[in-house]
């Protein structure tokens, strides 16, 4: 059986929870183990871990054979492949790449930013804040929830229209992860707005979703 090594609430663990939900809704059935790391112990650097993923990152997943995928991506695209019936991309490659792109941009353009955000304002982990972080991702930060507002504009329920995808988990996370720091960053875009709340009313959202 493979382990699924991770937190609640962190943005890429989130991430594949979330995306593991919504493949199971979907009735894919993936024999994978769910095994919690408190970070807030220091879990993640202690010797037991940090031989799974030298980073002290999650997630992490192990597989049958005792290697180890340490991307949270990386673990998505892998059981997109291991089990691909009703898997969450599209077969025509110009949809899939379209899809991969909205993702991508997701992520390094506005979650990442966040995640850094809630720490330099409002630090889960208690980390100092940092006022002049905190300035510079506030100055970036419209660019990619206009980019978002964009998306959303024609009245689509989800990212990518009428079906969930994976841009859809990461979106998700990085709010959750937002909500767990008291941090709001969406108040002024209300088509980001409207499609979280539609997004936490999901049974997949409301399985993981801890915030």
């Amino acid at each position: 059986m493979m382990k699924l090594y991770g937190v609640p609430a962190a943005p890429n663990p989130t991430k594949v929870f979330l995306y593991l939900a919504e493949r199971e809704a979907l009735g894919a059935q993936m024999d994978i183990e769910h095994i919690r790391v408190n970070t807030l112990k220091g879990e993640q650097n202690q010797p037991e871990h940090l031989a799974r993923n030298r980073f002290g990152a999650l997630p992490t997943l192990e597989l049958v054979d005792g290697s180890f995928i340490i991307e949270s991506l990386a673990i998505i695209y892998f059981l997109e492949d291991l089990y691909p019936e009703g898997c969450l991309q599209a077969s025509d490659p110009v949809a899939r790449g379209l899809a991969r792109d909205m993702e991508r941009n997701v992520e390094l353009r506005f979650a990442n930013n966040l995640s850094r955000y809630v720490h330099a304002v409002n630090s889960p982990l208690g980390l100092p804040k940092d006022p002049k972080v905190a300035a510079e991702i506030e100055a970036a930060m419209p660019r990619a929830l206009g980019y978002l507002e964009d998306i959303l504009r024609d009245g689509r329920p989800l990212l990518g229209g009428d079906t969930v995808s994976i841009a859809d988990c990461t979106l998700q996370s990085a709010l959750q992860f937002a909500r767990f720091g008291k941090v709001d960053a969406i108040a002024d875009y209300p088509g980001v707005c409207a499609w979280d709340e539609r997004y936490r009313q999901r049974p997949a959202a409301q399985a993981v979703l801890k915030f």
